[in-house]
């Protein structure tokens, strides 16, 4: 991809950077014309004059020392801008640590990542941390047995962005055609679309040039089929009646165009001064999908989609987010059966460029998952395509790696399974038991059943969560909150199955919401409950509401009991002390009995009516409401201050 491709990424951006430079240098023509050895001594030479260098030119010379993989150079003036520079160039944030990837270790850039001053996303850090563990593990690819192979029909020049059509297969290519000139920075022709016919082995059969597309001397590439809609969506440079078309800076970009075959073409989608990369049309959802380097991104070029009527565009570009989207160049997105392949060359791959599958749910994507060293190289491996044929799968890609006939090879490769490992999603919110509001802050982890942690993670505002692990056959699911219950659950694979396609919503309860203030103690929150007169046993009303400090004890199994209980004024003295003192045993036994632990109960005590809340004392008229005040049972807990430190 160091060729063609690059070009459609790098070359347009360079010429804005050029264009809000101060004083001219040398190095800014070198630079321009990828020339990038040139360009260090040129501007080398300028600060051995004394010259400073704007931050763009200085920009130019690190990214320079980048090309020519002097890594340790690069890092030292990307790591001095942003300690000068209080504007995060995430481009070039990802390049420093695509850098540091090459002379240093993983601790080092997880240092780098975890910089609260960078300001990285945290699904960038969620996402590398994942990638780090199933490459250094080698979890990427299984079992799976890829044929991948070279295609006879490539050519010396670059052939990349593959794309089915019925039978055959489009793809783009710089081969030249006789009567298109060559496009100045590679010295190939303008890009065209070809098809082949795809033989029963894979390999493509003479391929041709799309001839019912409708003909322009410049640039036409990535093509996309639609069945639904019987068109090609592809790019092509901006032209107005067959000439090129420039911005106010003299830029030629690159728009998005439909044409239904042997229809009419239009301009789908076109900016004179942005370009754009990669159609692809979802049938499924009617959407458009595409790359290009719009404002307020996250990188470079990021995949955005636009909703479609049909094909119409219907809506403003919609960024896919930061859990796809990274400081890097993210490109060549394609929907396969509920998962998002697409290229990046953000610093935790294998490469430059290498190929990420990610789940989708509804409007949600998983984690990017690399697809592992089969499919992806040292090199840039991107426009990966796929589909089921036969008992198996048929996919190709496009790569620079060595071995190759041109600038960019298109591979193919037949697999039984979709590659990329199977990974164990779990999402949902975390609510207040009772009041169904989210919890912000709760701790959700996945543990072993032995008890390791997998992984763990932080709820949002709202109480939502989402964890993305390797596939396991057994977890144990652990959620907590200071002064809130804990939820553990251990799941086997079948109850696992059928959480992927819920939200798992966990509900925890406030310790405050099962505890109340009465008579200056902390007591359970319990209905008021009655024994009969002079009886002990505990009736179904009395067990209904024992039965809640049952529960509160098994969601606080910390919690120590003191059980109170008091009578009226009425009869005598000791035989009042000796029928409390007997209630409170039996709400003990029935406790224990009901599986709390003697442990929780550190007293049960009978005060008789030694504590009268009001003026009914001994020979004192009151009405029965009155005295009905004094007969109660608390059931204090002992260890409220200390329970949560």
């Amino acid at each position: 991809m160091k060729n063609t491709i690059s070009i459609f990424i790098i070359f347009f951006a360079i010429i804005t950077a050029v264009s809000g430079q101060g004083k001219k240098s040398k190095g800014d023509d070198y630079f321009f014309q990828y020339s990038y050895k040139k360009a260090i001594i040129a501007y080398e030479d300028d600060m051995l004059k004394g010259i400073v260098l704007s931050p763009v030119q200085y920009l130019n010379l690190a990214d320079s020392y980048f090309q020519v993989q002097n890594f340790e150079k690069a890092n030292d003036m990307y790591l001095q801008y942003f300690s000068n520079d209080t504007i995060t160039d995430n481009y070039r944030l990802n390049r420093l640590l695509l850098g540091l990837s090459k002379i240093s270790d993983n601790n080092r850039i997880k240092e780098v990542l975890r910089d609260k001053g960078l300001g990285f996303q945290k699904e960038l850090i969620e996402n590398s941390d994942f990638n780090y563990n199933i490459l250094s593990n080698k979890k990427v690819e299984g079992n799976l047995d890829f044929n991948v192979f070279n295609l006879i029909s490539n050519s010396a020049q670059s052939d990349f962005s593959p794309s089915f059509y019925e039978d055959d297969l489009l793809f783009t290519s710089g081969r030249p055609l006789g009567k298109k000139a060559n496009y100045e920075p590679t010295n190939e022709s303008y890009l065209d679309i070809f098809k082949g016919k795809i033989n029963t082995d894979g390999q493509l059969e003479n391929p041709i040039v799309l001839s019912s597309l409708e003909n322009s001397n410049y640039h036409k590439a990535t093509p996309y089929f639609s069945e639904k809609l019987n068109s090609v969506f592809y790019v092509l440079s901006n032209t107005n009646d067959g000439e090129l078309e420039f911005d106010e800076n003299g830029k030629n970009s690159l728009a998005i165009g439909v044409q239904k075959l042997n229809g009419q073409f239009r301009f789908l989608w076109r900016d004179l001064s942005t370009s754009f990369y990669y159609p692809f049309y979802d049938a499924n959802t009617d959407r458009l999908y595409f790359a290009a380097n719009l404002d307020n991104g996250y990188g470079g070029t990021d995949i955005y989609y636009v909703n479609t009527n049909n094909g119409n565009v219907m809506s403003a570009p919609i960024n896919l987010g930061p859990r796809i989207n990274s400081p890097g160049n993210e490109i060549a997105p394609y929907i396969f059966e509920n998962s998002l392949y697409f290229s990046s060359d953000v610093f935790y791959g294998l490469g430059g460029m290498d190929i990420y599958k990610a789940s989708i749910s509804g409007d949600e994507f998983g984690i990017p998952l690399n697809l592992g060293p089969t499919i992806n190289s040292a090199e840039d491996d991107f426009g990966f395509v796929i589909k089921n044929k036969g008992d198996g799968l048929l996919g190709y890609f496009s790569s620079n790696r060595p071995g190759g006939k041109g600038g960019d090879d298109i591979y193919g490769f037949m697999v039984d399974e979709k590659p990329g490992i199977k990974t164990l999603v779990l999402k949902g919110k975390v609510l207040r038991q009772g009041k169904k509001t989210g919890l912000a802050n709760a701790n959700v982890k996945l543990k072993t059943k032995s008890g390791d942690l997998l992984h763990s993670a932080i709820t949002s505002e709202d109480g939502a969560y989402r964890i993305e692990i390797p596939w396991q056959d057994e977890i144990v699911f652990e959620v907590s909150k200071e002064k809130h219950s804990v939820y553990s659950q251990n799941y086997t694979s079948t109850a696992l199955e059928e959480l992927q396609d819920i939200d798992a919503n966990i509900g925890l309860v406030a310790y405050q919401d099962i505890v109340e203030e009465k008579e200056g103690q902390t007591v359970i929150k319990l209905k008021k409950f009655y024994f009969q007169k002079n009886r002990t046993s505990i009736t179904e009303a009395i067990a209904t509401e024992l039965d809640k400090v049952v529960e509160a004890v098994s969601l606080f199994p910390e919690i120590q009991l003191r059980i109170e209980t008091h009578t009226d004024s009425r009869g005598g003295g000791a035989t009042n002390f000796r029928l409390t003192q007997q209630r409170s045993d039996a709400i003990k036994k029935y406790l224990i009995s009901k599986g709390v632990s003697n442990a929780n109960i550190l007293y049960s005590v009978g005060y008789g009516e030694d504590k009268i809340i009001n003026n009914c004392k001994n020979g004192v008229y009151c009405i029965e409401l009155l005295h009905q005040q004094n007969q109660r049972c608390l059931l204090v807990v002992l260890n409220d201050n200390i329970l949560f430190n």
